[in-house]
């Protein structure tokens, strides 16, 4: 076996990692919190439901993965805080954060409610750089560390009646950008995952909509929804050494919506 041969698979190795994974109980935050600790790391898995969390480390548990919770509200500075503290005095500094946790209200804009768009703008887009605010010194004072958020389509694109939506999460992705120059010298990279339509609870409204089916699978050049462990493998590549060389992106998992006339 070559030397490339033996240092290949360690590049995408987590081993001894610590990853905090935001609303990580169901969908995409589940699915990316599996296959992280299918790498080797240590995933603390957030969210609010303390059942829903212990549920999740049950189910990640069959696979003798090494899970862990930490409940605290995202949108709650001081929890942020303490969380993160805790996590640290449990099971170390957080390595990996992948801030997953986003909540979507569907409305027309003219009379879109103004605490929901409060609610929209808290969640996905202040709360990433809250929680990544609370990792960083720990990763500034060791030299290295991975930040993933979890963007969407709609970082780029637009569609009626998620306005607010779409605001948060094209934020995101220049606050991906933004963090990625400033922490770069740190050792620090940080990247963006922008899924396409997936098959999940979020979006349960709209899989059993007939007609919106129809159009994403007519519109999606691989003719179906993404399955959510799909998403898995890009978030262990942007969480592994092997991207150490790779900061400020944002890469489109979408079947080839994004790309397609």
């Amino acid at each position: 076996m070559s030397e490339a041969d033996r240092t290949f698979p360690r590049m995408f190795d987590l081993s001894g990692r610590v990853a905090l994974v935001t609303g990580g109980c169901r969908g995409l935050g589940f699915a990316i919190a599996r296959g992280l600790a299918a790498a080797g790391a240590h995933v603390v898995v957030n969210g609010r439901d303390a059942r829903a969390l212990a549920d999740t480390v049950e189910r990640l548990g069959v696979d003798g993965h090494r899970v862990t919770t930490a409940r605290f509200d995202v949108t709650d500075t001081t929890a942020v805080r303490e969380g993160v503290a805790g996590i640290a005095a449990s099971a170390g500094h957080v390595d990996i954060l992948v801030n997953n946790a986003g909540i979507q209200r569907r409305h027309a804009l003219v009379d879109f409610p103004k605490q929901d768009w409060d609610d929209i703008i808290a969640t996905n887009l202040t709360a990433p750089h809250v929680v990544a605010q609370a990792v960083l010194p720990a990763m500034i004072e060791r030299r290295r560390g991975k930040i993933v958020h979890i963007a969407s389509l709609l970082s780029e694109f637009a569609r009626p009646g998620v306005v607010p939506y779409t605001a948060a999460k094209g934020g995101l992705r220049q606050l991906t950008r933004g963090m990625a120059v400033e922490l770069a010298p740190h050792g620090i990279q940080v990247n963006a995952i922008a899924p396409g339509y997936f098959a999940t609870e979020m979006n349960r409204a709209l899989l059993d909509d007939p007609k919106f089916d129809a159009w994403v699978k007519a519109r999606t050049p691989a003719g179906r929804w993404g399955e959510p462990d799909e998403i898995a493998g890009l978030a262990v590549f942007l969480a592994s050494p092997a991207a150490d060389y790779v900061t400020g992106q944002m890469i489109m998992i979408d079947g080839g919506m994004s790309v397609a006339l």
